[in-house]
C-alpha cells in the first residue's frame, strides 16, 4: 500500500512536534508528589521561639475546653453538617461517646452525624497534640511592622538561632519559614538585610544546611523583577556559602491586581514564577490586601468576596499543572473573648461567660466556612492567625475528607477493580488522570490526619502502591 506520511519530511515534522510536546510537559508536569500543608500560621518575629508551635497547640486545646468541652458542643458551634440532630443533654452525649469508642462502625451505621461528629472532634484534639501546626512563617512583614534598623537586625538574628534550636529539639511543624518584606524601593534594602541577617545565622546553628522544609515568603509582588532580583540573591548566597544552586526555596505573595494582570493586559503570574528560575513552589493568595487593591471597603473585605473568587480562578487558570502549590488567604475575625476575668479580681459574671461562648462560637462558624470554601474551590491550603483558629482549621478540612470518603473509596475501588480488568482482558484503561485525582484525595487526607491508612486500604489499594504516590505507576504494577 503506498502511504504520504514517510520520508525526510514527515520526519522533521515529528521532531518538530516531539519538542513542542516536551516544552509542553516541562512546563506542566501535572501536581507535585510531596505533602502540601493545610495552613500556614503566621506569627511576629519577635514573638517567636522554638517552643512556638508547641505553645500554640497548647493555647488550641485550651480554647477548646473552655468553648467547646464535647464533640456536640463544638458541632453546633461550627455549623457541622447534621450538627442540628445532636443532643443537648451533657448524659445523651456522654452515651454516643461511650458508644463511638467502643464500636464506631456501629454508631457510624446507626447514627451518622453523631459518628462525623465525634470522629472530627476526637480527631482534631489528637492533631493539636501530635502536630499543631504544619506550616510557621517568621514574619517581618505585617505582623512585625516597621521597627529600627537595630532592633529588626537583633529579631532576624534571634529568630534564626531559635529556629535552629527547634530544629535539634524537633519542635517545628514539617514546613517553616520567614516572611521578609516586600522588594519595592522603600523596602528592598529593609528586606534584603533582614533575609541576609537570617540565613547567615541559620546557617551557623545547622552546619552550613538548609532544613528541609523551609522557605522564604515574598510579599506584595506587582512586577517579575522583584522575583528576579531574590532568585539573584539566592544564587549569590549560595555560592557564597558553598550551597547547592536551589537550596533555598521561595514563595511569593499575590495581592495586587497588578500582580495578575499588567498594564499592557498580560497575565503576570506565569511570568512571575518563571522568574524564580525554579526556586519560586506557591502563590499564596492575600486576601485583605487584594481586596484593598480594588476599592472594596473594609467592612466587605473578606475571603468569600466575589473578587477573591476571581482572582483565585484566575491564579487557579494560570498555574494548573505546573505543579505550584496554590494557597488562600485568612480569617481576620479571631476567636477571642471579650472578657477575661483579672487574677486577682471578681470571676465573670453570667453574661460575661455567655458573650464569650457567643463571640468565639461565632469566629469559629465564620473561619470553618471560610475553609469550607476553600476547600471546595480546590484551595486545599490557607492561612491562620490566631492559635483558636487551629481547631476550626482542622475541623473543616477533616468534615471536608470524611464527608467525601465513602464514595471517594467506592470511586477508587472501582477504579482499580478496572484496571485489574484490563490487565485481564488486554484493554487500555486511559482515565488515569481520574484515578490519579482520587488516590490524591487519599494522600491528602492521610497527610493532614482527615483520613486513616486503614480507610484508605478499605478500597483494594495496597499501602506500598499509596505511597509511591501514583496511579500511573499503580496500573503499570498491577499489568506486570
Amino acid at each position: 500500500m503506498k502511504t504520504t506520511f514517510t520520508g525526510d519530511l514527515t520526519r522533521d515534522a515529528l521532531a518538530r512536534l516531539s519538542q513542542a510536546n516536551q516544552r509542553f510537559m516541562k512546563a506542566y508536569p501535572g501536581e507535585g508528589s510531596g505533602r502540601q500543608a493545610v495552613h500556614t500560621v503566621y506569627g511576629g518575629a519577635h514573638l517567636f521561639s522554638a517552643e512556638t508551635a508547641r505553645k500554640m497547640g497548647e493555647v488550641a486545646l485550651r480554647s477548646l475546653a473552655e468553648f467547646a468541652p464535647d464533640f456536640a458542643t463544638f458541632a453546633r458551634a461550627i455549623g457541622l453538617s447534621g450538627a442540628e440532630t445532636l443532643p443537648v443533654e451533657v448524659a445523651r452525649v456522654a452515651e454516643i461517646e461511650k458508644a463511638c469508642a467502643a464500636d464506631p462502625e456501629t454508631v457510624r451505621r446507626a447514627n451518622p452525624d453523631a459518628w462525623l461528629a465525634r470522629t472530627v472532634y476526637t480527631r482534631v484534639v489528637e492533631k493539636l497534640r501530635r502536630e499543631p501546626v504544619e506550616d510557621f512563617r517568621i514574619d517581618f512583614e505585617d505582623g512585625y511592622g516597621n521597627r529600627p534598623d537595630p532592633e529588626e537586625d537583633a529579631a532576624a538574628e534571634n529568630a534564626a538561632r531559635e529556629l535552629a534550636k527547634g530544629r535539634a529539639a524537633r519542635t517545628l511543624p514539617p514546613f517553616f519559614g520567614l516572611r521578609i518584606k516586600p522588594f519595592t524601593e522603600e523596602l528592598r534594602d529593609r528586606s534584603m538585610r533582614t533575609l541576609d541577617i537570617f540565613l547567615t545565622t541559620l546557617l551557623e546553628g545547622t552546619d552550613g544546611a538548609i532544613p528541609d522544609g523551609f522557605f522564604v515568603t515574598l510579599p506584595k509582588v506587582t512586577i517579575p523583577e522583584q522575583v528576579t532580583a531574590l532568585a539573584d540573591l539566592l544564587d549569590l548566597f549560595e555560592d557564597r556559602n558553598r550551597l547547592a544552586r536551589g537550596s533555598v526555596r521561595f514563595e511569593i505573595m499575590m495581592e495586587t491586581t497588578q500582580s495578575l494582570i499588567s498594564i499592557g493586559g498580560v497575565l503576570v503570574l506565569p511570568l512571575l514564577v518563571s522568574a524564580g528560575r525554579g526556586r519560586c513552589v506557591a502563590v499564596h493568595f492575600g486576601t485583605y490586601d487584594y481586596t484593598a487593591c480594588c476599592s472594596i471597603t473594609a467592612a466587605h473585605q473578606h475571603m468569600a468576596h466575589s473578587a477573591c473568587d476571581f482572582a483565585k480562578d484566575m491564579m487557579q487558570v494560570a498555574l494548573a499543572g505546573t505543579g505550584v502549590l496554590l494557597s488562600d488567604g485568612a480569617t481576620n475575625i479571631m476567636p477571642v473573648p471579650p472578657h477575661r476575668a483579672a487574677k486577682d479580681g471578681p470571676p465573670l459574671t453570667s453574661a460575661q461567660v455567655s458573650e464569650n461562648r457567643r463571640v468565639v462560637h461565632a469566629a469559629w462558624r465564620l473561619h470553618y466556612s471560610h475553609v469550607m470554601h476553600s476547600l471546595e474551590t480546590a484551595y486545599y491550603q490557607g492561612w491562620d492567625l490566631h492559635p483558636a483558629q487551629l481547631p476550626t482549621r482542622y475541623a473543616a478540612v477533616y468534615a471536608f475528607f470524611l464527608e467525601a470518603l465513602p464514595a471517594a473509596a467506592e470511586r477508587l475501588k472501582n477504579f482499580i477493580s478496572k484496571a485489574a480488568q484490563a490487565t485481564l482482558v488486554g484493554d487500555v484503561f486511559d482515565d488515569a488522570a481520574t484515578g490519579q485525582g482520587l488516590l490524591n484525595f487519599f494522600l491528602r487526607g492521610i497527610n493532614c490526619g482527615a483520613i486513616r491508612e486503614e480507610e484508605a486500604l478499605a478500597t483494594g489499594i495496597t499501602l506500598e502502591e499509596l505511597r509511591g504516590r501514583s496511579f500511573v505507576k499503580l496500573l503499570k504494577n498491577r499489568r506486570g
